[in-house]
């Protein structure tokens, strides 16, 4: 029998972590004996626990073997810890269930709250980021955890008691399975790499640096001048590449004088994907930049607020030497050192699409070309042309002109959020009144408050989630010394919805190794529901009679963009698994060319414009590592939500109730809050008749 008191030493000595070393990281293969040790103990316990017990035995020996190495321990030693560590009846499975998930609680929540801690002076706008700050940012505390629990042989008991279920065996049988069994198979899901402490410390610095080269990467909008020497933008804007150029582009629809713009910003986009932007014109206010033709300047403006870096006053027109792709080059070269620990996914596309999201890449990438290759687009195209009364022009991917929003101007909007919210913390005190507003009850609405804070960000924004129950989630958001600007409050809002889903799913959920949802696509599902009302939340009034449609189209017009930029994402991951040794120009030329071809297969036909590379703007694809797909994926899902949301009333009560799902698989999780799998059928439906509606409108 497996005693309560020996689960319970080995839990403890898992959370103090005593008798760690480290794995040596050429230790790959299994021992030549083990597979005569797997018989016999097979056998053995068999005859001990009941013959109910072989098939649940017989996957824990495969999978304790499968990771088993030389220098864990001899023969003896294996059979030794499998009689000892196999848990034989259902009241053991009971006791180790529940005290695993307790204690991994503990150490991957404080594992999140110090790295959070860390990474505080480089995420948040708390002032200048000097080199220790890099340091201590680059530092992951848990990267050795992995190695430490297969070390004590925590992970190898976890492993034999619970199962690892393939891809396939999820999609065939997961929705035959119970809450407790997907729980137990997420529960072992932590266990399926073992991989050595110094490759995720490589990982950790890696991705540290991307971060911190995105969060500066900033344009000095008043400093840019067209060929008449004329500044088109105002006073102390400062733009980060590339959320806020291209919510920029998107605000100009509004603006008498937004068209000149938009194409400066578009050429600045292309200089920044080229890499034949000014090294001295990123992030700069000392500097005035034509992007026409690419020169610079000594500025005579002085419209900052804070003392530029030193060393930034020197005139040069000398481009980023590919600084950008080796960014890109680094993070791939430490994510493949993951791929001969991971055997059932051997490479970072692998992990993304067959662990991550669970959703086959052939799959997704399907879902994308049916979008991007439907009718709607080119009639959605036309409609765009008519109502701009032009020509379309490649920035127009981001049109945002069907989203209803009256005659409040970008500059109008700004100074209401400004007044609203001259800090993060006025921001965390109005949230409770904007939940309500969304439909959550007064209650409900104060407690997602009191287990959110608001943070201002250095970068763009983003939301940071908890990893255990007592610990709050993080909304960061930028402000500026003015306030936070409407860009600034509609991506709080996006990231609220992250923050309003994190806390569901992880405080609400019936078991803890449940938390989350079954891949980031659907919490940016979520977020995108909530960023859809953000003029609603300002109290600007609600979709007026006729509107749905055009909430609509702008919806399909979003994933259209976007479907392109995640197929780009997904093409360049493949060329640079195809060219291991590849140099930064190279990957350069091999981005450029992907964009290219991109745009030339499915947007030149609508656009009448040929090898445009703005679909490589995303900074995403420096410091995400193929997060991209998970956008498009992401607008599908909203609108599913969206259609049953509206259907069922309140927004408030359905997202907790489908956030309280847990991470279940995309499908099973998408059925239990829609009724219908995960797919672009209902958003191409719904465009068609959108269509229909708006007409000449």
């Amino acid at each position: 029998m497996f005693g309560s008191m020996r689960l319970l030493t080995a839990l403890a000595a898992a959370a103090l972590l005593t008798g760690c070393r480290n794995q040596p990281p050429g230790e790959s293969r299994t021992p030549g004996w083990i597979s005569g040790s797997v018989s016999k103990l097979e056998a053995e316990l068999a005859a001990r626990y009941g013959e109910a017990q072989r098939p649940r035995l017989r996957r824990g020996l495969k999978q304790a073997a499968d990771f088993w190495r030389a220098g864990d321990g001899d023969a003896a030693a294996f059979e030794a810890f499998v009689r000892q560590n196999f848990a034989g009846d259902q009241t053991a499975v009971d006791t180790l269930f529940s005290r695993a998930l307790r204690v991994f609680e503990q150490i991957d929540g404080h594992m999140n709250e110090i790295q959070l801690a860390l990474r505080a002076q480089s995420d948040l706008d708390l002032g200048p980021v000097l080199p220790y700050d890099e340091i201590l940012a680059g530092y992951d505390p848990s990267a050795h955890l992995n190695d430490d629990l297969f070390n004590n042989k925590l992970a190898f008991t976890i492993l034999l008691n619970f199962p690892l279920y393939s891809l396939e065996e999820k999609l065939e049988q997961g929705p035959g399975r119970s809450r407790r069994q997907w729980a137990e198979a997420r529960l072992a899901e932590q266990f399926r790499r073992r991989v050595p402490s110094g490759v995720n410390l490589g990982i950790g610095e890696a991705l540290a640096r991307a971060d911190q080269y995105i969060a500066g990467y900033n344009i000095w909008m008043h400093h840019l001048v067209d060929a008449n020497g004329r500044r088109l933008f105002p006073p102390g804007m400062r733009l980060l590449s590339h959320w806020n150029l291209r919510d920029q582009i998107k605000a100009d629809y509004a603006a008498q004088d937004g068209l000149p713009r938009q194409r400066m910003i578009a050429q600045v986009m292309e200089h920044i994907v080229r890499q034949t932007i000014p090294a001295s014109a990123i992030d700069n206010p000392l500097v005035d930049w034509d992007p026409s033709s690419n020169t610079v300047r000594a500025s005579a403006v002085k419209d900052w607020d804070r003392a530029p870096e030193a060393g930034r006053a020197a005139v040069n027109s000398a481009a980023e030497p590919d600084t950008r792709y080796e960014m890109l080059l680094v993070c791939f070269r430490a994510l493949k050192r993951l791929d001969p620990y991971s055997p059932q996914s051997p490479s970072h596309i692998a992990r993304r699409f067959n662990e991550d999201r669970e959703l086959p890449e052939a799959r997704v990438r399907e879902m994308f070309e049916r979008v991007l290759t439907s009718p709607v687009a080119g009639q959605v195209a036309a409609l765009i042309e008519k109502r701009l009364g032009r020509p379309l022009e490649p920035f127009d991917i981001w049109y945002n002109g069907f989203r209803p929003r009256g005659k409040i101007t970008e500059a109008q909007l700004d100074e209401i959020t400004r007044s609203k919210y001259p800090t993060a913390e006025a921001y965390h005190k109005d949230m409770p009144r904007m939940f309500q507003a969304l439909g959550f009850s007064p209650e409900r609405a104060r407690y997602l408050a009191e287990n959110i804070v608001v943070e201002p960000a250095r970068g763009s924004g983003h939301a940071a989630g908890s990893l255990m129950r007592q610990a709050p989630a993080r909304l960061r958001t930028r402000v500026g010394p003015k306030g936070m600007d409407y860009k600034g409050f509609n991506i709080a809002v996006h990231e609220m919805g992250h923050n309003v889903e994190q806390t569901f799913s992880l405080k609400d959920v019936d078991y803890y190794s449940l938390m989350g949802v079954p891949n980031t696509a659907f919490t940016e599902a979520v977020a995108f529901v909530f960023q859809a009302r953000d003029l609603a939340l300002l109290g600007l009034g609600g979709p007026a009679a006729g509107d749905e449609a055009l909430t609509v189209l702008n919806d399909y017009w979003a994933t259209f963009e976007i479907s392109g930029v995640a197929l780009v994402d997904m093409a360049v991951w493949r060329w640079m698994y195809g060219h291991p040794d590849a140099t930064a120009a190279q990957l350069k030329a091999a981005v450029l060319q992907i964009a290219s071809d991109t745009w030339n297969r499915f947007y030149a036909p609508i656009f009448r414009r040929r090898d445009v590379v703005l679909l490589g703007i995303y900074s995403h694809m420096i410091n995400s590592q193929l997060y991209l797909p998970d956008y498009p994926i992401g607008h599908l899902i909203a609108h599913q939500l969206e259609e049953h949301m509206r259907k069922a009333g309140k927004i408030g009560p359905e997202v907790e109730r489908v956030t309280r799902q847990g991470r279940l698989s995309p499908d099973l999780w998408m059925k239990g809050a829609t009724g219908a799998p995960v797919g672009p059928e209902a958003l191409l439906a719904a465009a068609q008749r959108a269509l229909s509606e708006v007409g000449g409108r």
